[in-house]
C-alpha cells in the first residue's frame, strides 16, 4: 500500500457527560468521521491521495470537531456534518477550507 499524501485525523474523544470542556465525539465526530471516510472512498481518493483515521484527543476541546491535516500540520475546527463535502472537494483539489482552519489565537485557547 503506498503512502497517502494526506492523513486526516478526526478527534473522537469522548469525556464523561458534563465535563467542563466537553468532547468532540459529544459534538458529533464520530458521524463526521464516517462521513469523511465514506467520501473520501467515493471520490476514489483513499488509495493515494488521503487516508480518514479516528483520533484521540487533540487538545483543543473548545475549537471540536477538530481535524488535524498532515503533513500540511494545520487543524480545521468547528466541523459539522455539512461541511464534509466542502472538506472532501478541497482535499480533491489539493487546498484547504480556510473559513474551517484554526487561527492562532484558537489554537492558544485549547
Amino acid at each position: 500500500m503506498p503512502q497517502r499524501e494526506r492523513y486526516l485525523f478526526v478527534c473522537t474523544n469522548r469525556r464523561a457527560p458534563g465535563h467542563e470542556k466537553g468532547s468532540c465525539a459529544e459534538r458529533g465526530s464520530e458521524v463526521v468521521h464516517q462521513a469523511l471516510k465514506e467520501q473520501v472512498k467515493a471520490r476514489g481518493l483513499g488509495k493515494v491521495e488521503a487516508r480518514v483515521c479516528a483520533s484521540s484527543c487533540l487538545d483543543q476541546c473548545t475549537s471540536g470537531v477538530t481535524i488535524l491535516v498532515e503533513p500540511d500540520h494545520f487543524l480545521y475546527g468547528h466541523v459539522m456534518l455539512a461541511d464534509v463535502p466542502e472538506i472532501v472537494e478541497n482535499l480533491a483539489c489539493g487546498s484547504r477550507v480556510e473559513r474551517l482552519v484554526l487561527t492562532a489565537a484558537e489554537l492558544e485557547k485549547g
